[in-house]
């Protein structure tokens, strides 16, 4: 099994409780590649790791999470 060896991460400035984190982290980590989902509330800042990301994908589920990222 190989290692992540990529994180992207992404500002969700509208980010502001557990339901928020959960509704992204639902999203993102049900994308192929991903590997695990770091959401800090207090920066705003959503971290994706993985093997082989897929940023258009990434964004795109955090949108249908209901928010909009930004780089």
């Amino acid at each position: 099994m190989t290692s992540p060896t990529e994180t992207l991460t992404y500002s969700v400035e509208s980010m502001s409780c557990g339901h928020c984190v959960n509704a992204i982290t639902g999203e993102v980590s049900a994308l192929a590649g991903v590997a695990a989902v770091a959401i800090d509330l207090a920066t705003k800042k959503v971290m994706v790791t993985g093997d082989i990301l897929n940023d258009f994908a990434i964004r795109a589920a955090i949108v249908e999470a209901g928010f909009e990222p930004s780089a």
